[in-house]
């Protein structure tokens, strides 16, 4: 499914306006809506592909820039150690508002983007997967979100104003799906142990997998790239996502009436 990827939009946001970048297919017809959170580098090359595959398989894809309170509209920090430092430094000093209130902007783009069907899921990468799972906690109309190794749930270090995003999985009423990887430094197994714990006892619809994989398996850019393991939880997430989202109401194509042979 061929897809467009050029379209921007600036939303009202509690903390101030905030560019999203919108990905879907150029075919006519409705299609579900899905925010895709990135990691602390924004809206990077590897970020807007997810984006394209996803809108390729039949979805309205918006994807926020997390640090518009800070950076410029359409600034994207660098894979490096400069940009992680930068991306480190502000996700301690974005205030929950923010992060709650960006999510409920995006949401809402979708829910009135002519062509949605207004079935809502999130995907969220790194920090984006923590903003993923906070999302589906604090909105009822999230009816799937995907996880790819999610940082700071286990820690509850997100935001200078304290983060309470673990203590809210009680909340999440769609269907979660998390991937870890086993060697990722980031989040150990102790902190993965306390986030599955949590979902336990809060009797969260959730699936679960853990892989031999590095921090940033997904990113088809860098040295921990692993391309059978990105393809085999891509697979994951748009079966989630047909299956809890539907695929739509995407017009049948017209059938040219037979030729008549006398």
């Amino acid at each position: 499914m061929t897809i467009k990827d050029n379209e921007v939009a600036e939303l009202s946001t509690p903390t101030g306006p905030m560019r999203v970048h919108i990905f879907r297919p150029q075919a006519p017809g409705k299609y579900p809506g899905v925010v895709l959170y990135s990691e602390i580098f924004q809206v990077t090359q590897p970020i807007r592909r997810t984006a394209a595959f996803l809108a390729g398989h039949g979805h309205v894809v918006v994807v926020p820039e997390i640090w518009h309170e800070f950076e410029p509209a359409g600034c994207v920090l660098g894979y490096d150690q400069a940009g992680a430092d930068r991306g480190n430094a502000l996700k301690l000093e974005k205030e929950l508002r923010g992060l709650d209130g960006d999510s409920r902007a995006s949401l809402d783009l979708l829910k009135a983007h002519p062509h949605c069907t207004g079935r809502l899921g999130v995907v969220g990468i790194c920090i984006g997967g923590h903003l993923s799972f906070r999302t589906a906690a604090k909105n009822p109309d999230v009816q799937a979100a995907v996880c790819f190794y999610a940082t700071d749930i286990h820690k509850g270090s997100l935001s200078r104003t304290g983060d309470d995003t673990l203590a809210c999985a009680k909340d999440i009423k769609g269907e979660l799906l998390m991937f870890w990887g086993r060697q990722d430094p980031h989040v150990p197994l102790e902190g993965r142990k306390k986030v599955y714990n949590a979902l336990c006892e809060a009797n969260v619809n959730f699936t679960w997998h853990e892989f031999n994989g590095q921090h940033a398996f997904l990113r088809d850019e860098g040295h921990r790239y692993d391309p059978a393991l990105a393809l085999q939880c891509q697979l994951m997430t748009l079966e989630l996502l047909h299956r809890r989202l539907g695929e739509g109401d995407q017009p049948v194509a017209p059938t040219a009436p037979a030729e008549s042979k006398h």
